[in-house]
């Protein structure tokens, strides 16, 4: 028997205050244990799904389940006790250190608003170490380095103990060698009976990690599945309006080659 979905979307739809329609009747599921990539060009509406899901956008019509409960009547607190979020960038860290920032990952579970328990705390200091960071756990988040400060945010949103990940634009910034540690990360994550969506500009990065991915334009999911079966030169050219060269290296890894812009110009 084949198990039940850990996220599911029906049908949603989502308008803004202005009127634009950013995501239009999206509907898939994703099991436990998958890594699956969100792929699609700058405004096609793969964070504001993702804000949908852990309802920090209304939605304006249709459904999120998380392991087969709406998020709907759900508070924030709840959400977050199934679903973490590892933003494209931390807007402000306020002065917070490494272990500080880590630690807001338990607060969907603090008893005291002011207390956590040592409990918390060792679970914190393991999860550092787990992700190479215990020992910058004094240092302000604004001091490290771009590879540093996306493990700390990893490493906050896994001690929430989620069932759901929700990583946005994870590689930004980050040169060859962090870029191949953040996936490593995320796969031995998904690997642990969580689920791992992951929205990323990085297409061959995408096909050489996870389970599947999903391509959207236009609000709209435009294929779903295998990355080595959807992910074509057809669909670079139709979604990305770019001429691309995609094959297979001699490990039998799928790649990406954009070659020029395939669009109109207006001047």
């Amino acid at each position: 028997m084949a198990d039940s979905p850990l996220l599911e979307l029906r049908d949603l739809n989502k308008y803004y205050d202005n009127g634009f329609h950013a995501v239009k009747d999206v509907s898939f599921s994703i099991s436990p244990g998958q890594l699956v990539g969100l792929i699609g060009p700058n405004g096609c509406g793969k964070t504001t799904m993702m804000r949908c899901i852990n309802h920090m956008h209304k939605i304006s019509s249709g459904d999120v389940l998380i392991d087969g409960e709406s998020v709907l009547e759900k508070t924030p607190a709840e959400i977050a006790r199934k679903v973490s979020n590892v933003p494209a960038e931390l807007k402000a860290s306020f002065g917070l250190t490494v272990f500080e920032t880590v630690m807001l990952g338990r607060y969907p579970y603090l008893q005291n608003v002011w207390w956590e328990t040592e409990e918390d705390e060792s679970l914190v200091e393991e999860t550092m170490a787990k992700f190479g960071v215990l020992e910058l756990k004094n240092r302000p988040l604004n001091m490290l380095s771009s590879g540093e400060r996306q493990r700390v945010l990893i490493a906050k949103a896994y001690v929430q103990e989620p069932r759901l990940m929700l990583v946005d634009e994870p590689t930004a910034h980050l040169d060859m060698k962090y870029k191949l540690e953040v996936m490593e990360y995320l796969t031995a994550m998904a690997k642990k009976d969580m689920s791992v969506l992951v929205a990323e500009h990085d297409i061959s990065l995408m096909a050489r990690y996870c389970d599947s991915c999903i391509i959207m334009k236009q609000g709209k999911i435009y294929a779903e599945g295998d990355p080595k079966e959807v992910i074509t030169e057809e669909l670079i050219q139709d979604v990305y309006e770019v001429s691309a060269s995609v094959g297979l290296d001699k490990d039998g890894e799928l790649f990406v080659l954009p070659k020029r812009y395939a669009g109109k110009y207006y001047f």
